[in-house]
């Protein structure tokens, strides 16, 4: 993707993003001496400004990562919201141990490149240790078991803020959040309990045991997330993209063949073209038929599709018609 943004280096220049140029402003639009900013650098003002402000009104925040392209965005956001210095807070990723390789490959290579503190929090060794019970049947996900694992980890570690990277554009329940989202002493979110967030202003306050998700990307979409990488040149895992896998249909959906789901009888196993929308526990996250091996493609593809994300790929939101506000209220992400 062609950018005007290509030959400005950015982490060179002043903190300050009103200081960056705007796509409006190069191109002569607006009353002269009257600044504009582009959507995208107009969201992403909004976005740091948000996690400024959390490194400076928490004492122990921590960012969610998965690896996956929402929260590579937020990676970036923090490196311009605090360059020339350094991510002044960890990051974390919640393992289900039944990721896709890929992806864990690149969150290792990502986190090493940053120079960045990474936490690993295991859903195996919460099952181990007797903390969360495996689910049973064919094929069992560990999708839900992430809430314990998370709830452990925030505990062990006392952080009282957590980045997640959640789009209310994503799935209905996500569209209820605040952008501070307040969570109880036992983790669990209360969508009727939640505070007011008025011109922009955030209420952190919270007692010892109590915590804030945080969600920078509330005001984002699929869209936007996929123009921002292609202006920004982020690298994403190579899943995103196009590439030829064996799968079979589930329930409408092209889920992966693997070492920890398995077509059964009647489900036929072909290899075809696909990417991921999305990345999750390998058994929950179905796949979409595509061509799309680059970034500008993908654009083409998100902006002709009339079906969410989670809608097209995720197998544990059609659990039941409140699956992912169930699992919200238990404290997951």
């Amino acid at each position: 993707m062609s950018s005007e943004y290509e030959s400005t280096d950015y982490f060179s220049m002043q903190t300050d993003p009103l200081s960056w140029p705007s796509v409006n402003e190069s191109s002569g639009a607006g009353l002269a001496g009257q600044y504009q900013l582009s959507n995208l650098r107009a969201i992403e003002t909004e976005s740091i400004h948000i996690i400024r402000e959390v490194a400076a009104e928490f004492e122990r925040p921590v960012l969610l990562f998965s690896g996956g392209k929402d929260s590579v965005v937020m990676l970036r956001l923090a490196q311009k919201a605090f360059w020339p210095g350094r991510i002044p807070f960890p990051v974390m990723h919640i393992d289900t141990g039944h990721n896709f390789p890929e992806v864990l490959a690149f969150r290792d290579r990502m986190v090493s490149e940053l120079g960045a503190n990474l936490v690993v929090a295991s859903v195996q060794e919460s099952i181990d240790s007797g903390r969360s019970v495996d689910e049973g049947g064919p094929d069992p996900s560990r999708n839900r078991l992430q809430t314990r694992t998370l709830l452990d980890a925030i505990a062990e570690y006392k952080f009282d803020a957590v980045f997640g990277g959640a789009r209310r554009d994503e799935e209905k329940a996500r569209a209820k959040e605040r952008v501070y989202s307040f969570r109880d002493d036992f983790g669990q979110w209360d969508p009727k309990n939640q505070r007011p967030e008025l011109w922009s202003l955030y209420n952190g306050r919270h007692r010892a045991g109590e915590h804030i998700r945080v969600f920078p990307l509330s005001d984002w979409t699929e869209l936007d997330i996929w123009q921002y990488v292609g202006e920004e040149g982020l690298e994403l895992p190579s899943i995103y993209f196009s590439h030829r896998r064996e799968v079979f249909r589930r329930d409408g959906m092209l889920i992966s063949v693997g070492p920890f789901v398995n077509a059964r009888g009647e489900e036929e196993i072909i290899e075809t073209s696909v990417r991921y929308r999305t990345v999750g526990d390998m058994t929950c996250t179905g796949a979409v038929e595509s061509s799309a091996v680059s970034v500008d493609e993908i654009i083409l593809e998100v902006a002709a599709s009339r079906l969410t994300e989670r809608g097209a790929t995720r197998a544990d939101d059609r659990v039941s018609e409140a699956a992912m506000e169930d699992r919200k209220r238990e404290g997951y992400f």
